[in-house]
């Protein structure tokens, strides 16, 4: 599987990113900066968590413009698989492959602790290690992770199963509708959660529930 981390200026998450796709594929990751206009074939392309451009504007707001991003929205287009995690979010609903926005945390403080999650499918090529309805532990780190859509779009998102994991019940951290903590785009191979998967990869870090996350990507892709 070839995969790439797409780094930003304010990323913080790339090398967390990379490290998880460099053990799970045995070999070196590539990091690709913003700047570029062109990308290797790829199978899996990362948009890390952090900052981009500080978050000024609006999180991912700037960063959704940059020359690389341009190339990300293609390759999905074509079918790439590319998963954003946390600021990576952000960038996916500013560039519009995936709906709605993340706004500020319903009680606006930044959020920083493991969160119980709830797999809500598990045939799709991020899922398949895991249980319908299985609970897992991952951690995040936010201070806009409240994700908000129309109620046409988060009635669309529910009734196409395209909502990839929810909050456990009473643990939701940000206010998100529904308690919404990752979605897909229509193919199912667009991924946007604020949870992070690649903090999660072995026991040493507190938890190894984002693992089967990668192993999955890795079966299906590799």
């Amino acid at each position: 599987m070839r995969a790439a981390v797409i780094v930003f200026p304010g990323s913080n998450c790339d090398r967390d990113g990379a490290v998880a796709l460099t053990k799970l594929t045995g070999r070196e990751t590539a990091m690709i900066w913003h700047q570029e206009t062109e990308l290797p074939p790829l199978d899996l392309i990362f948009l890390p968590g952090g900052f981009s451009y500080g978050d000024y504007l609006r999180c991912g707001a700037i960063a959704a413009h940059s020359p690389v991003m341009r190339e990300v929205v293609a390759a999905a287009k074509r079918g790439v698989a590319v998963l954003g995690v946390c600021n990576g979010f952000h960038l996916l609903t500013e560039s519009h492959l995936l709906p709605g926005a993340l706004i500020r945390n319903a009680g606006l403080k930044f959020v920083c602790r493991p969160v119980p999650l709830s797999v809500e499918r598990a045939e799709t090529i991020y899922t398949k290690h895991y249980s319908p309805g299985q609970v897992i532990r991952v951690p995040v780190a936010h201070g806009d992770g409240n994700y908000r859509a129309d109620g046409d779009t988060l009635a669309r998102l529910r009734d196409e199963g395209r909502i990839a994991f929810r909050y456990a019940y009473g643990q939701n951290p940000n206010g998100s509708a529904g308690d919404i903590a990752g979605i897909y785009d229509e193919s199912f191979r667009v991924l946007g959660m604020m949870p992070h998967p690649e903090r999660a990869i072995e026991p040493a870090l507190g938890s190894a529930d984002g693992w089967p996350l990668f192993q999955s990507v890795l079966e299906s892709l590799g």
